[in-house]
C-alpha cells in the first residue's frame, strides 16, 4: 500500500508553489502623491464640472440646467472673440518665440560663441523675473505719456505708435511673453543638444558635412522630442494667457476688455459678475480645447519622429 501511495505522489508531481502574499509597500510610497494629485487636480476639475451643470436664478435659487450653460457658451460671441484672439496669438507668437530660442540654443551649442556661459545666463534671466513684475515693467515702458515711448517722442519730436492701442496691444503682449520665455525654451533645446553623441559629429566631419548640414541632418532630428515638448508647453501657455492682459488692463482700458482672453473672461464672470457656474463652463470648454490641440500636436510630432 505504501508503495502505491508513493507511486501516485510521484505521478502527480510536486505540489504547486504558494502564491506570494500581496505587498502594499509600493502603494504606501505612492499614496502621498496620489492624495495630493486628487486634491489639487482631480477634485477641482470634478467640482468645476459639477458647477457647470447648475445655474443661479432669481427665482428658484440654484437649479440644475444640464448642458444649458455649454450651449450658452457656444453661442457667446465674447467667448469666441477671446478664443480667436488667443488662437491668433498662438499662431504668430509661438513660432517666433520657439524660432529665436532654437537659434540661440544652436549658437550656444556650436562652440564658436565667445562668452557662452554669460549669454546662456543672460538669456535665461528674464524667465526668473515674475510675470507680474515683467508686465508692469514693460507696461510702463510702453506708456506714451509716462514711459519710454513717451520719452522718445518728447526727446526727438517723433510720433511713435502707441503700443497699448487696440491695434497693437496684442503684439505688445506677445513681445512681453517672448521676452519672458525665450530663455526657458532655449534651455530645453540646449539641454537636448548637449546629449547628442559626439560620434555623430565625428562621422559628419569625416563625410565633409557643412555646419548647415549637421544642423538639419543631426541636431534637429535629435531634438525633435524637445521641440514637441516646448511646442505643447507654449500652446498650453497661450490658451492660459491671463497675467499680461490682466495687468495691462488698467493701463489700456479701452484696448483690453473683460473678455479679452478666455481666462480673463472666466475671471471677470466669476469675481465681477458673480456667475461662477457659467465661468466654470467656459473653463471646462477651454480645458477640452487645449487638451485636444496639445494631443494632436504631440501625436503628429511622435508620428514624424517615427
Amino acid at each position: 500500500m505504501a508503495t502505491l501511495q508513493s507511486a501516485a505522489v510521484g505521478r502527480a508531481g510536486p505540489p504547486p508553489p504558494r502564491r506570494p502574499r500581496r505587498s502594499w509597500t509600493g502603494w504606501g510610497f505612492v499614496a502621498p502623491f496620489a492624495l495630493v494629485f486628487a486634491l489639487v487636480f482631480l477634485a477641482p476639475i470634478a467640482y468645476s464640472i459639477y458647477l457647470s451643470l447648475f445655474q443661479d436664478r432669481l427665482i428658484g435659487g440654484t437649479t440644475f440646467v444640464g448642458l444649458d450653460n455649454y450651449q450658452r457658451a457656444l453661442d457667446d460671441p465674447e467667448f469666441w472673440e477671446g478664443l480667436g484672439r488667443v488662437a491668433l496669438f498662438l499662431a504668430v507668437q509661438v513660432p517666433i518665440m520657439l524660432g529665436i530660442a532654437l537659434l540661440v540654443a544652436l549658437a550656444l551649442d556650436s562652440g564658436r560663441l565667445y562668452g557662452k556661459s554669460f549669454f546662456r545666463i543672460a538669456i535665461f534671466l528674464p524667465y526668473a523675473v515674475p510675470a507680474v513684475v515683467a508686465t508692469l515693467m514693460w507696461g510702463f515702458m510702453y506708456g506714451t505719456r509716462f514711459g519710454l515711448v513717451g520719452d522718445v517722442n518728447d526727446a526727438f519730436g517723433a510720433k511713435l505708435p502707441d503700443p497699448l492701442s487696440p491695434d497693437l496691444v496684442l503684439a505688445s503682449i506677445g513681445n512681453i511673453v517672448t521676452w519672458e520665455f525665450v530663455g526657458y525654451n532655449m534651455l530645453i533645446f540646449y539641454s537636448a543638444l548637449r546629449v547628442i553623441p559626439h560620434s555623430l559629429y565625428e562621422a559628419a566631419e569625416i563625410d565633409g558635412a557643412s555646419q548647415l548640414r549637421v544642423i538639419t541632418a543631426i541636431k534637429l532630428p535629435a531634438i525633435r522630442g524637445a521641440l514637441v515638448i516646448a511646442t505643447i508647453f507654449s500652446i498650453i501657455g497661450s490658451f492660459q494667457l491671463f497675467n499680461e492682459p490682466s495687468i495691462l488692463q488698467d493701463l489700456a482700458p479701452n484696448a483690453i476688455t473683460t473678455s479679452y482672453t478666455p481666462n480673463l473672461y472666466t475671471y471677470s464672470l466669476s469675481f465681477n459678475g458673480q456667475q461662477q457656474n457659467y465661468s466654470a463652463t467656459v473653463a471646462i470648454i477651454m480645458g477640452l480645447i487645449t487638451m485636444v490641440i496639445a494631443y494632436v500636436v504631440q501625436l503628429r510630432g511622435m508620428r514624424k519622429g517615427a
